[in-house]
């Protein structure tokens, strides 16, 4: 598998984490697992394969638009034939600029984007599809999302306070509680996290969690720091929790993880 990613425009840049390229040319089915990375993000199929995600224990074909919401349960996938993917990887907050649907209905599931936005995306990925280089690809997808940046601008200045407190939970100083960063801010712990769960599809301390995991699941990739050492430098209480909500993210302990036969590294917003 070939996978690229690209910075978007400065315009954007507060919004969109970067636009990928991943691209297989096999007929033998290439299975992986997502896991929670904390980001919403939008797939345009390109190829002539199939990309399926499972779906109770059986595996079904994905619409060539795919919304992915807030995965929090490991999502086993698989890529068939030739597949051409180009994906948009939004930071947690951002992506309910672009959507009119509170991001909390879209979560551990992925969905059809084109039945969610309508016929202006249906009409971007038939101007994808005919795209000759990534260039055109992002210059075109820019197109639709400042359209539909200027539409959404009701939603920034909410967007801009997620965004602000979300800065303050990834702190490695942090240890605040809610009720004092909604003060902060002159609202209530209740309204945070209210704006909180509608624009990123998760409670602040279920984005501190995955926030957590995905700064210990690129510690282990790196493969030269122990299981103690990423307990404490992560912020878990000691090895055992670390241990307990690893799993309950991936299905599997950090110490039978293979870091180096998954995408999910690629995937993280941390990285």
């Amino acid at each position: 598998m070939l996978y690229k990613e690209y910075i978007p425009s400065k315009a954007l840049q507060q919004y969109v984490k970067c636009y990928y390229l991943s691209e297989s040319d096999n007929h033998i089915s290439i299975e992986d697992k997502a896991f929670a990375t904390g980001c919403i993000e939008v797939m345009f199929n390109l190829g002539s394969g199939k990309w399926q995600t499972s779906v109770d224990g059986d595996f079904i074909t994905t619409p060539s638009i795919e919304l992915w919401g807030q995965i929090i349960k490991p999502l086993a996938f698989r890529s068939l034939g030739s597949n051409r993917m180009f994906g948009i990887r939004f930071y947690p907050h951002t992506a309910s600029v672009f959507l009119d649907d509170e991001i909390s209905l879209f979560s551990d599931r992925v969905s059809d984007f084109a039945e969610i936005a309508g016929k202006q995306v249906k009409t971007l990925h038939e101007k994808l599809l005919k795209a000759k280089s990534p260039g055109e690809l992002i210059h075109l997808t820019e197109e639709y999302l400042l359209q539909r940046l200027a539409s959404g601008e009701k939603k920034l200045q909410k967007i801009n306070l997620i965004g602000n407190v979300i800065h303050e939970l990834k702190q490695e100083d942090f240890f605040d509680n809610i009720e004092n960063v909604a003060s902060r801010y002159g609202i209530t712990s209740r309204y945070l996290q209210k704006l909180f769960l509608q624009h990123t599809g998760l409670t602040p301390k279920l984005y501190c969690k995955i926030n957590r995991f995905q700064n210990s699941l690129l510690l282990i990739a790196k493969n030269n720091t122990s299981l103690t050492a990423i307990a404490y430098e992560c912020g878990y209480f000691d090895q055992s929790h670390f241990i307990r909500e690893f799993k309950s993210f991936t299905g599997t302990p950090p110490s039978g993880f293979d870091a180096d036969n998954t995408s999910a590294i690629l995937a993280s917003l941390n990285k």
